[in-house]
C-alpha cells in the first residue's frame, strides 16, 4: 500500500489554473523527484501537500491519501498534527522560512515540544544532537545563535534539522540546494541521502536540476503547465524518455558522457489564467499533430511508466513514433516555420 495516493490534483488560485491535473504515489522510503521549468506547479503541489495554501485556493482532488487517511477531510485542527509531524517541508530559501527572532535551537526544538511532549531541555539537547549530526561545528554554541549568523550552506542544515526533527513519514524537499555551491549541494544530498536511508523517510524532491535527479531520485514526475506529462522510475524516464517535453528538458542539459550543443525549449509556457484546451506543450513541441488540438490522457509506455503524449495512443504506430512529421513542413515551433 503506498504511502501517498494523490489522483488529479487541481488547485486554482483565482484566474490562474496552478495545477491542472497532478497525480504522484509514494512508498515509504521512495524518493520521487518532481521536475519541471519554474511556474510548472511544482512548488503549489508541495504547498498543497502541507495543506498550506491560501484560503482563496480551490484545491480538489479526484483521491488523496496519505497514510491511510483521507485528507480531504482534515479540519485546520488536524492539518496542525500532521504538518511539520507526519510531513515536513525543506523549504527553498531558509532565510525566508527561518524565523529571524529564535535561536536556531529553538527554532528545531519547537516541533519536538508541540508534537512529541518534550520538555523544553529535552528538545534543546535533541536539536543540539541533531546539529551535530548534521556536521555543524560547536552544535551547542550554534544552537544559541540566530540565522543571520549561519552562512547559506549551514542554514540548509539548519533548516533540514528543523524537517526531520521528528522523524517524518514524508519530507518534501523543495529546491533545497538552490544558490548553493556544487560542495555545499553535494553535502546536503548526501545528508539527505543518509537520513532517508536510516528512517525509511518517503520523499519528494522537487526540482529543476536533472544532475540532482539522477543522484537522490528513485522515480521521476515531470511536471508542464500544471500538469504530470510523464512519470516512471528514474531509468524509464532517463533512458527511455518518452514525452517530448521530457526529450526537450535533457536537450538543454549539458552532459560530460556525449558532449553536444546545448538546445534550448523554443517558445513560452502557455498562459494559466487560460490554458489550453489540448496538450499544454503542443505549441512548442515539433512533433505536433493534428490531434493534440485535443487534452491526451496518462497513456502506458511501458512497465509502470506514463506519459501525457498521443504519441502513445495504441492506434498510434510505432513507426509514427519515429517518423512523424518528417514529410511534414509546415508544423511551428516557438512561432517559426
Amino acid at each position: 500500500m503506498s504511502l501517498l495516493n494523490l489522483e488529479t490534483l487541481q488547485v486554482s488560485i483565482g484566474p490562474v489554473q496552478a495545477v491542472r491535473d497532478v497525480s504522484l504515489s509514494l512508498q515509504a522510503g521512495e524518493c520521487r523527484a518532481l521536475v519541471g521549468e519554474s511556474g510548472c506547479g511544482k512548488s503549489v503541489t508541495a504547498m498543497s501537500l502541507l495543506g498550506l495554501m491560501p484560503a482563496a485556493a480551490k484545491i480538489n482532488a479526484k483521491h488523496w491519501q496519505f497514510a491511510g487517511r483521507d485528507i480531504t477531510q482534515l479540519t485546520e485542527r488536524d492539518w496542525r498534527q500532521v504538518r511539520g509531524n507526519q510531513i515536513a517541508m525543506i523549504f527553498q530559501n531558509p532565510m525566508t522560512a527561518l524565523d529571524p527572532t529564535q535561536t536556531i535551537g529553538a527554532q528545531i526544538a519547537e516541533p519536538l515540544r508541540v508534537h512529541k511532549g518534550l520538555s523544553r531541555r529535552e528538545a534543546k539537547m535533541r536539536a543540539i544532537a541533531l546539529l551535530e549530526r548534521l556536521a555543524i561545528a560547536n552544535p551547542a554554541q550554534r544552537a544559541e545563535q540566530y540565522p543571520f549568523e549561519f552562512s547559506g550552506g549551514m542554514l540548509q542544515r539548519a533548516m533540514i534539522a528543523m524537517a526531520v526533527v521528528c522523524e517524518p513519514e514524508l519530507l518534501i524537499a523543495d529546491e533545497p540546494t538552490t544558490a548553493l555551491d556544487v560542495t555545499v549541494q553535494a553535502e546536503v544530498l548526501c545528508l539527505l541521502q543518509e537520513m532517508r536511508e536510516s528512517s525509511g523517510t518517503a520523499m519528494l524532491f522537487i526540482t529543476h536540476d536533472l544532475g540532482v535527479v539522477a543522484e537522490i531520485a528513485d522515480s521521476v514526475s515531470v511536471m508542464y503547465a500544471g500538469q504530470t506529462v510523464e512519470s516512471g522510475s528514474l531509468h524509464n524516464v532517463f533512458k527511455t524518455e518518452a514525452h517530448p517535453y521530457t526529450q526537450a528538458l535533457k536537450r538543454a542539459v549539458p552532459s560530460l558522457e556525449n558532449p553536444r550543443p546545448l538546445e534550448a525549449i523554443a517558445g513560452t509556457p502557455p498562459d494559466l489564467r487560460k490554458p489550453p484546451s489540448g496538450c499544454g506543450f503542443a505549441a512548442r513541441c515539433s512533433q505536433r499533430m493534428a490531434i493534440c488540438e485535443e487534452m491526451p490522457p496518462q497513456m502506458s509506455c511501458g512497465e509502470a511508466h506514463l506519459a501525457r503524449c498521443w504519441l502513445w495512443h495504441k492506434d498510434h504506430p510505432a513507426r509514427w513514433r519515429e517518423q512523424e512529421n518528417i514529410a511534414k513542413t509546415s508544423i511551428k515551433v516557438g512561432g517559426k516555420s
